[in-house]
């Protein structure tokens, strides 16, 4: 992998939510956190890697910030989110908490043998992967010249 074009950015991914509270509920049983610096009643700003970051925010609290009138996630695609997790196991793990507490599935599992990944559909329609890849894997292709 290449360094950073922009060493020391964060990424904040901010996303409509019908209710906080049972968003952040659903998330934490996937095993995320939450910032408290950056939540209140109206937004949870969830911890999703070292500089990454989903801001849960209701929906009003989100209009504020849209310039655009909002989709509905459970009939418009606006964006697909992924993450990745240290295994195959723990893919279907994550999967299957994001099943049992009320996610629905998107499609089976797609096996890349370097790779392996489940989607899902959070409780407001968003879309979710979850993904393992080959650390060597991941390592040929950050040595393969851009």
């Amino acid at each position: 992998m290449t360094k950073p074009a922009h060493p020391g950015r964060m990424l904040f991914v901010n996303m409509p939510v019908a209710d906080l509270e049972r968003s952040k509920a659903f998330f934490a049983k996937l095993g995320f956190g939450f910032n408290p610096l950056f939540s209140d009643e109206s937004a949870a700003c969830m911890l999703v890697g070292e500089d990454a970051f989903v801001m849960l925010l209701s929906r009003e609290k989100f209009a504020e910030f849209a310039k655009l009138p909002m989709a509905d996630p459970a009939t418009h695609t606006l964006a697909l989110y992924c993450f990745s997790v240290s295994s195959r196991e723990e893919v279907d793990s994550v999967s299957a908490t994001a099943l049992a507490a009320g996610g629905t599935e998107a499609d089976g599992a797609e096996d890349h043998g370097f790779m392996y990944a489940r989607s899902f559909y959070d409780l407001d329609g968003h879309g979710w992967q979850v993904m393992w890849m080959d650390p060597a894997a991941a390592e040929q292709d950050a040595d393969t010249p851009a």
